[in-house]
């Protein structure tokens, strides 16, 4: 009866442990991140966006119910940061979630939202079929309005939510100038950069001839695919705004590969000498790497005309980024005729960081060259390793206050193109030069959520030997722990029967 009683005693402090529990944690949040990169922590750069807010926010979330596991736990998720939000907005971040799937005419409000449906793939009866799932949300800030499509998992999540609050609470945009004038790449032809610049910028094109009455406007001057010569009055105001503590992005080629004609050129516009002056050399070289892109080509058999994919190394793939804001969780960049870039110290306190680099088989040719689709490359023609594709200066560049620059030697690869001749880019080749401008403009730290995401471990990059250890590690580990577990076991109640045995016997 004693015993009976004791056990009652017991589960009744069980169950009064459980609802304190959930009574602490329905009153304050609480979210453990052991992910190696924090992706479920929220970065210094929200908190501060947060910890500034003047006047409420509201998150109007719009999410489909009973949706397969993994939505759902995107649904929980994204509550959860929310909470997260609420919580270090002192609750000026307010929020509620809405079943667009409930009737029709909540489907229509929530598509005039702006938030179209997307098909997911459900299980059901041994059968796939597809189905409309609303993912999105919808963020005011007194009668502003930002909308966010489609929400994502992990810091996507938290980028997402924090640039929308950014971009609507920022009273003053900081200036980005898109230099203009000697042959660059018109703002139009770059679509995807000029669309992530917009959310915490404001891009104009700019005259280096009237640079000097506005030149306290910008925060960086931007120069991509310069193919004209710069006059030395331009370079000397390029020098006037790094003298003023500015900064400076430049995406330049030094040469031009041509398929149409098969051959590649080097280019002169006389940027390259400027920058020489700084110490920074733009080699007019070709890149080549067994890590690389490629052509399609016309190839005949018989009769018949098809078309297939050749490896082409004059495009390299860029896989190796140094651990830097601008490219820390970038994993690859597809660069277009690529050139070395080196350095040589002009004296003073000039660093320089090299921020992408080729792979370890790589190398170089020097124009003018002749590209062959069908060449039989050798292991020769790769014996250098780590040639530099993008590198950032940083000190007394021009003289008076301290700047930076960072230089991309490939002028090509943050271009879409206008009209039929428009492209997809890789989500990578827009970061990066986003974040390189970023980095030279902005102070928020925002940066560090835009390519937090994107870090992965893909599996076929490891060596065998890694790859195999990992596989009979999932395999093994499971069952020796449950070995381990009954030989605890088996031996504590070992034990227990020799100390009543024990005890019977006295």
């Amino acid at each position: 009866m004693k015993r009976n009683k004791s056990i009652y005693t017991y589960i009744l402090l069980i169950v009064m442990v459980v609802i304190l529990i959930n009574l602490l944690g329905d009153r304050f949040f609480l979210r453990l991140d052991f992910t190696a990169d924090k992706r479920y922590t929220l970065s210094e750069a929200t908190k501060n966006i947060l910890g500034s807010l003047k006047k409420p926010v509201t998150v109007t979330a719009y999410f489909s119910e009973e949706l397969p596991q993994q939505f759902s736990q995107l649904r929980r998720d994204f509550k959860e940061e929310l909470i997260e939000y609420s919580n270090r907005s002192n609750g000026k971040v307010m929020f509620e979630f809405v079943n667009p799937n409930k009737d029709e005419a909540s489907e229509q409000k929530t598509m005039q939202e702006g938030i179209n449906p997307v098909l997911i793939n459900v299980r059901e009866k041994d059968q796939v079929k597809q189905q409309k799932a609303y993912m999105g949300a919808v963020v005011h800030y007194g009668d502003q309005k930002e909308v966010i499509p489609l929400i994502q998992s992990g810091s996507a999540m938290e980028y997402s939510l924090s640039t929308s609050i950014k971009k609507m609470t920022a009273e003053n945009k900081p200036k980005v100038g898109i230099v203009m004038g000697h042959g660059e790449t018109s703002p139009n032809a770059m679509g995807q950069v000029m669309q992530a610049l917009s959310i915490l910028y404001e891009t104009e094109p700019v005259n280096l001839d009237e640079i000097s009455v506005n030149i306290n406007n910008f925060k960086t001057l931007v120069i991509i695919n310069p193919r004209d010569s710069f006059p030395p009055a331009h370079l000397a105001k390029l020098d006037e705004f790094l003298s003023q503590g500015k900064n400076i992005c430049i995406a330049i080629n030094r040469v031009d590969g041509n398929l149409q004609t098969l051959q590649g050129t080097e280019i002169k516009t006389g940027l390259e000498r400027w920058l020489e002056g700084k110490g920074v050399k733009v080699n007019p070289n070709f890149i080549i790497d067994q890590n690389c892109g490629s052509v399609m080509v016309n190839q005949q058999q018989g009769v018949m005309t098809f078309q297939s994919n050749m490896r082409f190394p004059y495009l390299p793939v860029i896989t190796k980024f140094a651990d830097h804001p601008v490219t820390k969780g970038l994993t690859s960049v597809l660069l277009q005729f690529a050139s070395s870039i080196d350095f040589s110290s002009p004296g003073g306190n000039i660093t320089f960081t090299p921020l992408a680099t080729t792979s370890e088989k790589s190398g170089t040719e020097n124009p003018p060259v002749t590209f062959n689709i069908n060449r039989n490359w050798q292991e020769q023609n790769f014996q250098r390793s780590g040639l530099t594709v993008c590198a950032l200066i940083n000190g007394n560049l021009a003289g008076g206050m301290t700047s930076r620059m960072i230089i991309i030697a490939d002028g090509d690869f943050p271009i879409n193109g206008e009209g039929q001749q428009a492209r997809q880019l890789p989500p990578d080749n827009v970061n990066l030069i986003v974040n390189s401008i970023d980095w030279l403009s902005d102070d928020t730290g925002l940066i560090d959520l835009r390519t937090k995401e994107v870090s992965s471990r893909p599996i076929d990059q490891m060596d065998d030997g890694k790859k195999a250890m990992l596989k009979y590690l999932n395999f093994l580990l499971p069952i020796f722990l449950i070995i381990g577990i009954g030989i605890v076991r088996y031996q504590s109640r070992r034990n227990l029967r020799m100390r009543r045995m024990n005890e019977n016997y006295i």
